[in-house]
């Protein structure tokens, strides 16, 4: 088993960050309604910004390097995939149950994306781009986002980030429920239940009993797949506005939840409000990885450094 201490995986991260940099070998096709990334000429991701079901942007059929998929197959595969929610759980989203009192989780509400703010482009051995959002419900907008998303080389994965800054020019609150924030969904051989797959956060709690409802720095959902462990690593950023309670599940679900108070601990219920001129913005990082099985991975060095790299923009 090889086990590599903090300063060693930082400095083996920043030369593969460096290596990838100087060939600039991610890339992009823009469609109508998505985004569809590559790297190395494998898969990454796909952006969907236009969807008439799922009624909001979300990222599908991601793959970790060495082209394993790491999020549940979308639509999801009757017989051989969980068919459940798969309007609300299409890969990787940033969604709420309740904001200005309309449900944008279950796609009662619609985010209607309205253009670039910064086109997609690739610069410094990343992909990335800025989007406008508004959250309507039917008529009446409640607030507008402006998105931003990057995807890096890390390691030995890649590094999407989420950027999300939320203003309106009436009052709007974020309410209290488990399905509030960045949400993943594994793909099948990689969960809990019935698959591989083992749920684990900074504070060593372990799968559903031990992760569900817990404040967290991190959580990581992975399995082991063709001899790798395969998974995605969720970081909500430190400097959000609380920090995240995990909505976990053995089969195959997890979101980082800074607004559930009393939905998971039964205490005071939380509103989060925003008025006209301010704003309330959101991070989370996610590390999409393929690593040797028997490596020990120093999940903290790699939170640590999402950070960082989150500071530089």
């Amino acid at each position: 088993m090889r086990f590599f201490t903090s300063s060693m995986l930082l400095a083996t991260i920043l030369s593969a960050a460096c290596a990838v940099a100087a060939d600039e070998t991610f890339k992009f096709e823009e469609r109508e309604d998505r985004l569809v990334i590559s790297h190395n000429e494998r898969p990454v991701a796909t952006y969907v910004f236009r969807d008439e079901k799922i009624r909001r942007p979300y990222f599908a059929h991601v793959h970790a390097p060495g082209g394993t998929q790491v999020t549940r197959h979308h639509p999801p595969r009757p017989g051989i995939d969980a068919v459940d929610h798969d309007t609300m759980h299409p890969g990787i989203w940033l969604a709420f149950g309740d904001l200005g009192g309309a449900d944008f989780w279950r796609n009662k509400g619609r985010v209607q994306h309205t253009r670039f703010v910064e086109s997609p482009s690739v610069r410094d051995g990343s992909v990335s781009f800025q989007a406008e959002n508004r959250y309507l419900d039917r008529d009446r907008e409640v607030c507008r986002e402006t998105a931003r998303h990057t995807i890096q080389a890390l390691g030995e994965g890649v590094l999407l980030t989420f950027r999300s800054t939320f203003s309106g020019t009436e009052p709007f609150a974020f309410g209290d429920q488990e399905e509030m924030g960045l949400g993943l969904r594994l793909a099948t051989p990689l969960v809990v239940k019935g698959g591989s797959g083992t749920i684990t956060n900074s504070e060593g709690g372990k799968n559903e009993n031990e992760v569900w409802g817990k404040q967290a720095d991190w959580c990581d959902y992975s399995g082991v797949f063709d001899g790798r462990r395969v998974g995605m690593l969720l970081v909500p950023h430190k400097d959000n506005f609380r920090r995240s309670w995990f909505h976990a599940r053995d089969y195959g679900f997890v979101a980082a939840n800074p607004f559930g108070q009393n939905a998971f601990t039964k205490g005071e219920k939380s509103r989060i409000e925003v008025k006209p001129g301010e704003q309330l913005e959101l991070q989370f990082g996610i590390w999409i990885y393929s690593a040797d099985a028997k490596q020990e991975l120093d999940l903290n060095a790699i939170a640590k450094e999402y950070h960082r790299l989150a500071d530089l923009h």
